[in-house]
């Protein structure tokens, strides 16, 4: 039965391929893998091909990469293949109306949220950044709206004390492959009974900018050691030493009590485990550092080749 179903991919980023393979593992027919354009990426502006072009370049799967899906050509190329049902993972555009009434049986999106909480581009980022103790993955029908459309299935993952972006990321993606994977299997029987999402619940995760990235001291202990966890390994959290940017990419909470000197302060430089912070409210351990232009280093070497002293403050520029 499996094989009769036609399935057009619509993924681009790392945390798409899990869904792919697991789609290709189930036997459905992956009849076209869609993905952004190759572009140019990092220092060097090398173009290099999205994650999800890769795998299915491997999986030997056809690839379209339309600059704009919303372009004629495409949408009648899509009509040809003539999809049973459109799968979205992270794609990174908006899909239109006409794409959306394509599939009989829909378009079904993974979302790496409760939904309605942290509708948008970054839920697993803020996720971490504010604090929460679990988030999870949403199946749901798509339609014209940001993240707004029914939900199928649901599964919470909980949210470790220590855990970063990127450890939530990597859990995230293979619970959503194996979500979809059962959300498909359901809906296609007609097990499953969609589920509007309540409006006012709804909270959004924006795109972060350089702001979300700069550590203000004066915030709490815990408030900072969220920022540092959510914005590993990127784009990082960072503050200023000797007005040069400092990244900060390992932290832990140290003493809750509030101490007399000013946010931002050195308070002491534990050997081989780094050196005490001050902030608004209580203390914070640095761990690993990466200075400007450098790779990341032990907070250790940092000190000691960088000279930092207790008392030092560090600052917002």
């Amino acid at each position: 039965m499996h094989d009769k179903m036609r399935i057009a991919f619509f993924g681009t980023p790392d945390f798409a391929v899990p869904a792919l393979y697991a789609l290709h593992q189930s036997g459905y027919e992956l009849a076209a893998v869609i993905t952004q354009p190759d572009r140019p990426k990092g220092r060097g502006q090398k173009v290099s091909s999205p994650p999800v072009k890769e795998a299915a370049l491997n999986l030997g799967l056809s690839v379209y990469q339309p600059v704009r899906i919303k372009e004629d050509s495409f949408i009648e190329m899509l009509t040809t293949i003539s999809p049973d049902l459109i799968v979205v993972v992270a794609f990174g555009q908006i899909l239109p109306k006409r794409i959306l009434e394509l599939p009989l049986l829909g378009c079904i999106n993974v979302h790496a949220s409760l939904l309605p909480a942290y509708r948008g581009a970054a839920p697993i980022h803020w996720a971490i950044l504010n604090g929460e103790k679990e988030t999870g993955i949403t199946t749901m029908l798509m339609d014209s709206g940001l993240d707004t459309g029914d939900m199928l299935l649901r599964e919470r993952v909980v949210i470790l004390p220590e855990m970063t972006t990127g450890e939530l990321h990597d859990l995230l993606a293979e619970t959503g492959a194996k979500l979809l994977q059962k959300t498909i299997e359901l809906w296609r029987q007609g097990q499953i009974r969609p589920e509007s999402q309540e409006r006012r619940v709804a909270s959004y995760a924006p795109l972060l900018n350089r702001e979300h990235e700069l550590i203000h001291w004066g915030n709490t202990a815990e408030q900072i050691n969220n920022q540092i966890r959510g914005l590993q390994p990127w784009p990082g959290a960072f503050t200023y030493y000797q007005g040069y940017p400092l990244k900060i990419t390992k932290a832990g909470l140290y003493s809750p009590e509030g101490g007399r000197t000013a946010p931002g302060t050195v308070l002491e430089i534990l050997k081989g485990q780094g050196f005490v912070v001050q902030t608004g409210q209580g203390s914070i351990i640095i761990n690993c550092v990466q200075p400007n232009g450098k790779k990341i280093m032990p907070a250790d070497s940092y000190v000691n080749g960088y000279h930092l002293e207790v008392g030092y403050v560090f600052g917002a520029s």
